[in-house]
């Protein structure tokens, strides 16, 4: 053997990123969202989409323009929670018509949505609402709130729970009617308790031990809330819940006043999407939005 190209090969193998670079390479070209085809909604004609059948959530501060700590606060979870509520509805909709060579990605789509939303809630209960309370020297504020999530948790462990079952052999197994019937089991309650929360957090500007503007103890709340919703999301998955995220919000809605919300900078957005999402870049296509606009649900006819 020529001790060049032993010499060669060796140095190849010792340099990992020069195969891992093709690979990302091929990865990004294959599975990216950014190749997603995005066929534009037809807003002249009644469309099937996803704001239904679980109505989305208007932001306490479109509906009336307050900017207090709780008004802010329950306006970005009204932005989180409608991108879950398009999440639940793409699934219901397409459900019934995914042909059998796609059922195994939409599969994986559906059950990230599900791992969003048990992250969510665990997160809430763990995290972000003992700290409201410590705020408002108050552990009753969210005794509905615990009610609520009670209410749709046994619904949500049956999707999964199907989900699972059928994985292995997706193609064959999959019954889009029977995952409908399933979420029909919740949908009342989840859609009660996601337009409820916001509700709930808004109202909690009247409380009497609410911080005044101002004051340490006002920023002291709004870091509460401005750090747990950007942490929230990234930790429950950076390949797939953060792509499912990032690829169910509507930068339209309410005349565009989120077009730039959650406020990552572009690069990094655009990474997150079309980089990170090319793990799972199949799954995307059920996606309800690309670039920040609504696109017409894949699976339908």
């Amino acid at each position: 053997m020529d001790p060049s190209s032993k010499f060669q090969r060796r140095s190849i193998l010792d340099r990992p990123i020069l195969i891992a670079i093709p690979i990302i390479i091929g990865l990004f070209l294959t599975r990216s969202p950014f190749f997603m085809t995005a066929p534009t909604l037809d807003s002249t004609a009644p469309v099937v989409w996803a704001d239904a059948p679980i109505k989305l959530v208007t932001t306490p501060q479109f509906a009336t323009k307050k900017t207090d700590i709780f008004t802010t606060g329950a306006t970005h979870m009204a932005l989180l929670h409608n991108a879950i509520l398009r999440g639940f509805n793409s699934i219901y909709q397409q459900a019934p018509h995914v042909q059998p060579t796609d059922r195994a990605d939409f599969v994986g789509y559906s059950l990230t949505w599900h791992k969003f939303v048990a992250s969510h809630h665990d997160d809430e209960e763990a995290t972000l609402f003992p700290k409201v309370e410590e705020v408002l020297k108050d552990n009753t504020i969210w005794a509905e709130t615990h009610a609520e999530h009670e209410a749709f948790l046994a619904g949500l462990a049956d999707f999964a729970k199907y989900l699972h079952s059928v994985e292995p052999a997706a193609a064959a197994k999959f019954d889009g009617k029977e995952l409908v019937r399933i979420m029909d089991t919740f949908r009342e309650a989840l859609e009660a308790h996601f337009h409820s929360e916001i509700n709930t957090i808004a109202k909690l500007a009247d409380h009497a031990n609410a911080p005044k503007p101002g004051t340490p103890e006002a920023d002291t709340a709004a870091n509460t809330f401005k750090t747990w919703g950007k942490s929230t999301v990234m930790k429950a998955g950076t390949l797939d819940v953060v792509p499912f995220f990032l690829l169910n919000l509507d930068g339209t809605a309410e005349d565009g006043a989120w077009a730039n919300w959650p406020p990552i900078p572009a690069p990094i957005k655009w990474g997150l999407v079309n980089i990170g999402g090319a793990w799972h870049g199949r799954w995307w296509r059920f996606s309800s939005c690309v670039g920040g606009r609504p696109r017409k649900l894949y699976a339908l006819p």
